[in-house]
């Protein structure tokens, strides 16, 4: 008898192996030789155990879909071709069967298609003007990817989107073979879908564990932690407070925790007062600054450069001199840190070079590597927001 499951093995052995079916087959047929079929039945067997003690990838065709579902291969076929005469309804239930079965584009084709795509949260991440924090990352992906003849689409999502169809299904049903994934926070309903996912797809700033589908590319979070803190105690500040925005992206989070090891490790002292963390700006300035001030903070951290600069500009309105009063150190070091008076001190990340990083990690998980991390070295740059305690 044979199962289902016994086709599934057969169809998906290996060419060499096959091969050596078929000659073992031809030599016992040819001779009739009970000794050559006593050897090809373990043979057999063996692989068959081997392909699913090893976890070799059983390929899903559109019959095992069809048959799942109890419809025609052609009606499958259709609902995954986007035809005209198949209805929303079933065309969504033919995509969640083939996720759920294993079914992907790099499956479907004899040449695995080169679509890829970029998905932005958009109501987390800015990326239309070269200003904008995620502007590079985007370029750099693109460089990267473009001449190596993927075809890159920048997809924005929201919440609804999200909501909406599990992120399998939607590459599947866009034709996509993988993504570059900016922007998410920790609350986006496709942070849980990556745990689980097939279709690669490489977070910046988020990580993901256990699942050998995703990645995560950034900055090392805790070395730019560590040069901003150490670059201060050199300077001679004892009294230095930490200012974020909301804790929900895992990037914030690490950041937070850096500084806080940072200080440690520099025999610095911190408190709940001298660190401030609110999902808006305008929090931050009315109700952790005047903390900080009135606490007699001479150097502010804080983990973005929007937020620095807008400490500045506070500060300076509220009567001090940046850096006579207070030193402030930015985080990421976009266009408007040279631009600020002064112009602000901040520690870089190379959006250029993350976005590049993006591609270099995707390419790997699309060539079955399970790559896990992939972080670039931070770097301090020096601008006049900051300057040494006077003795």
């Amino acid at each position: 008898m044979i199962f289902v499951q016994d086709a599934f093995f057969f169809r998906n052995l290996t060419k060499h192996f096959f091969f050596k079916v078929l000659i073992a087959f031809y030599l016992m047929i040819l001779y009739n030789d009970t000794g050559i079929k006593d050897l090809l039945t373990p043979m057999i067997a063996g692989s068959y155990i081997f392909c699913f003690v090893k976890g070799l990838p059983i390929m899903t065709t559109i019959q095992d879909i069809a048959d799942k579902m109890g419809v025609s291969k052609s009606t499958v076929s259709k609902a995954l071709n986007d035809a005209p005469d198949i209805s929303e309804a079933l065309r969504k239930q033919v995509l969640e069967t083939a996720v759920a079965l294993g079914y992907t584009k790099l499956r479907r084709y004899k040449k695995p298609t080169k679509k890829v795509c970029i998905i932005i949260e958009k109501e987390n991440m800015r990326y239309q003007e070269p200003h904008h924090f995620a502007y590079d990352i985007l370029v750099g992906f693109r460089q990267m990817a473009e001449p190596a003849g993927f075809d890159v689409e920048i997809v924005p999502v929201d919440i609804k989107t999200q909501r909406s169809q599990h992120y399998d299904v939607f590459m599947l049903k866009h034709d996509y073979i993988g993504a570059f994934v900016v922007g998410f926070s920790l609350s986006d309903p496709w942070i849980q879908d990556f745990k689980i996912s097939r279709t690669p797809a490489v977070l910046f700033d988020n990580y993901i564990v256990g699942n050998p589908s995703t990645a995560y590319v950034g900055i090392d979070n805790e070395e730019g932690m560590e040069l901003a803190v150490s670059y201060l105690a050199g300077l001679g500040h004892r009294k230095i407070a930490y200012l974020s925005s909301s804790l929900g992206a895992r990037v914030l989070q690490a950041r937070h925790a850096a500084f806080l090891r940072s200080m440690h490790q520099h025999g610095l002292k911190t408190s709940p007062a001298a660190i401030g963390c609110s999902y808006y700006l305008s929090e931050c300035m009315e109700k952790h600054l005047p903390r900080f001030l009135e606490n007699g903070i001479t150097a502010i951290i804080c983990n973005q450069d929007t937020l620095a600069s807008a400490t500045l500009t506070q500060c300076q309105q509220l009567g001090f001199q940046i850096p006579d009063d207070i030193s402030i150190i930015g985080f990421d070091d976009l266009p408007i840190a040279a631009c600020t008076s002064p112009p602000l001190t901040t520690i870089r990340q190379d959006r250029l070079e993350l976005g590049k990083s993006g591609f270099f990690a995707l390419s790997s998980l699309l060539n079955h590597i399970p790559i896990s991390t992939y972080l670039l070295h931070a770097q301090l740059i020096q601008r006049e927001s900051t300057r040494k305690i006077p003795l």
